[in-house]
């Protein structure tokens, strides 16, 4: 009895440093982007680069540790394992500091160099693999060690409230709540996990104004399977390819992933994600990583159709992490090259739609 006391009490302990360390934090920036190419049609971004870790993933990473906790898989003595590309693993560290345990994040061989820096910065392990056997390394790592494996693509969907505690989508709609077109025509995300496009897509349809007139576009990089699992609905797709555009594009369908949740995909090539990172640096004034890319890109494509089709409106999506995070390899034109990545025919059609 004692031992489950104290147990319980580290448990709570750990809940409330959690949600203290919340409570200490502003939420994020929502960016209006004025576009002379588009009078009418306004983009907004949601900046999630400021969180203490550094992206989008903070917020996943704390979800997942409130959950572990409160259905009692984490305790004071659990190892934390996870897969990821690396802006989770980054968050998961940042949490596991913050509550003195060990983390262990298996990542695809290639990751950025920064991102595995900043994992180590807050005290964490790397063990990188093939792209396609993070899952299964991450598992037999945490069943040796009996630790808990994370499992971000399975418990992302769920570990989220999707009908409000401030995630990501009632934050977003609260702050377009003053704007002109406060009901966006189009929310805009890319999919990793498929939790957050789920988490927005539940709740467009739970506020029902928002459900009159907003929909969910979820916008997939080359080397993924989402796109296509959308298009046909096969689950059992595989490829062995890893995406480029790190954080985003699966090998595999995950379980966190709801197709039914999205009201249309669209496939964005490589090099239009990273044509677009450099031209939004002009426009921002900042360095953005490659999914925020993949989601501007669609966004203005979105933006496009309805300036063609004379509707006035706004369209939403995320930044999802900072660009400095990518200078060995989105901003350098060597890893371009290398890649066979040509951005001059996307530059040239984004300076032409954005006037």
């Amino acid at each position: 009895m004692q031992d489950l006391c104290a147990d319980r009490q580290w448990g709570c302990e750990a809940v409330r440093r959690i949600n203290a360390d919340f409570n200490r934090s502003a939420d994020t920036h929502l960016i209006r982007v004025d576009l002379e190419g588009f009078p009418e049609q306004t983009l907004y971004l949601k900046d999630e680069s400021i969180h203490p870790s550094g992206s989008l993933k903070h917020r996943l990473a704390r979800s997942l540790y409130l959950y572990g906790l409160c259905n009692g898989r984490i305790g004071a003595d659990t190892v934390i394992v996870e897969s990821s590309s690396g802006s989770t693993a980054v968050s998961e560290a940042y949490f596991a500091k913050l509550l003195g345990l060990r983390f262990i994040a298996v990542v695809p061989e290639g990751t950025a160099q920064k991102k595995l820096d900043q994992i180590s910065f807050y005290g964490a392990e790397t063990r990188a693999v093939p792209a396609p056997d993070i899952y299964a390394e991450a598992e037999r790592i945490a069943d040796e060690l009996g630790g808990h494996y994370m499992d971000q693509f399975t418990y992302a969907e769920r570990a989220t409230d999707w009908r409000g505690n401030n995630n990501i989508a009632e934050s977003l709609f609260a702050q377009l709540a003053l704007e002109e077109h406060a009901l966006p025509d189009w929310v805009v995300m890319s999919a990793g996990t498929g939790g957050t496009s789920a988490t927005i897509g539940r709740y467009i349809r739970y506020r029902g104004d928002l459900a009159a007139r907003t929909r969910l576009c979820v916008a997939d990089p080359e080397n993924s399977v989402f796109y296509d699992h959308y298009r046909t609905g096969d689950p059992d797709l595989r490829i062995k390819t890893k995406s480029r555009i790190e954080g985003i594009g699966r090998p595999r369908v995950e379980a966190s992933f709801q197709p039914r949740v999205i009201d249309h995909m669209m496939q964005v090539p490589d090099a239009a994600s990273l044509a677009t990172i450099h031209w939004l640096e002009g426009v921002l004034g900042r360095k953005c990583g490659g999914s925020t890319g993949t989601n501007v890109w669609a966004a203005l494509q979105l933006m496009a159709e309805m300036r063609d089709a004379g509707e006035a409106g706004s369209v939403a999506t995320l930044l999802c992490d900072g660009g400095e995070r990518y200078l060995d390899t989105y901003y350098n034109p060597d890893w371009l090259a290398r890649e066979g990545l040509d951005l001059a025919p996307y530059l040239k059609t984004l300076e032409e739609l954005a006037g």
